[in-house]
């Protein structure tokens, strides 16, 4: 086999990775994005809230002194890589650059979400949801149910955080308990179809479009040793994510390992930016 990779090999190769990790990020996009970013660091600004106030004639006008305010990220670079060795090439041929090309595509994907997850755990919710609610209905206590759903809407109404473009990210086991609350599932209280479908095609419920994130390597949201889970509901405003290098794939012929290098890289960072549209909502397990 030649050691010089043909232009069609490396075409096909990159198109394979992009469409494994649009396939793996399920979280992409739910935050304000800036792209393109130059340096280590990117910043977010903020602007407080105002009144207005009487206006007394003849009297000078009474500014409102609003607030200005920055939140900074540091970028982190990421890269997923494996080696494609020539000789196994030339025995299982086109099979063997589609599972490393599935392979790097997932890890990258699986990370970017991991990067928004992380942020929104290190954030100062404007609200916490106890284990413990339910409110009623036929749902435990403890893990995900309708109560706590409509608990972390009343946050967010409370907190003035518009209605639009607000998300929920639940786990996998929390969506299982959220499928035997009968608010949920019954067209006496609700007509989500949706919810019916399983594997994680959710849809939307009270405002929120629902996102189920599974058990990741990476660590995934995070449970403790009561298993309490932490799950989150946000509007798309409140959270920022900047992107230094896009996900790509490059390949390179190591001729001291007689093989190709692929390696997919990424430098991205994530923020809170408000924390009233922040929301966390605890499951016991």
């Amino acid at each position: 086999m030649s050691t010089g990779l043909s232009t069609a090999f490396v075409q096909l190769f990159d198109s394979e990775v992009k469409q494994a990790y649009q396939a793996t990020s399920k979280l992409q996009g739910l935050c304000r994005m800036r792209t393109g970013v130059v340096g280590s660091q990117v910043n977010f600004p903020s602007v407080g809230k105002g009144s207005a106030t009487v206006r007394t004639p003849q009297t000078d006008v009474v500014p409102l002194n609003t607030a200005f305010a920055t939140v900074s990220a540091t970028m982190v670079d990421y890269i997923a890589a494996e080696y494609s060795d020539v000789f196994n090439q030339a025995k299982v041929n086109f099979d063997e650059r589609r599972e490393l090309a599935e392979l790097v595509g997932n890890a990258i994907g699986r990370r970017q979400d991991q990067v928004i997850l992380d942020a929104l755990a290190a954030a100062t919710a404007g609200a916490t949801i106890a284990n413990n609610v339910v409110t009623s209905g036929s749902a435990a206590a403890g893990d995900l149910n309708v109560g706590k759903i409509i608990a972390a809407a009343k946050a967010l109404n409370v907190a003035n955080v518009p209605a639009s473009d607000r998300h929920m990210v639940i786990h996998a086991s929390g969506l299982a308990s959220l499928l035997g609350d009968e608010r949920a599932v019954s067209a006496d209280y609700a007509s989500i179809k949706a919810l019916t479908q399983g594997g994680g095609n959710v849809g939307s419920f009270m405002g929120f479009t629902i996102h189920v994130v599974r058990d990741m390597d990476e660590g995934g949201l995070g449970i403790d040793s009561s298993s309490d889970r932490t799950n989150f509901a946000f509007h798309k405003h409140a959270l920022g994510c900047g992107v230094g290098i896009a996900p790509s794939t490059k390949i390179d012929w190591m001729p001291e390992k007689t093989s190709y290098l692929i390696a997919s890289t990424m430098s991205m960072a994530s923020v809170a930016i408000d924390a009233a549209g922040i929301i966390d909502i605890t499951t016991r397990e």
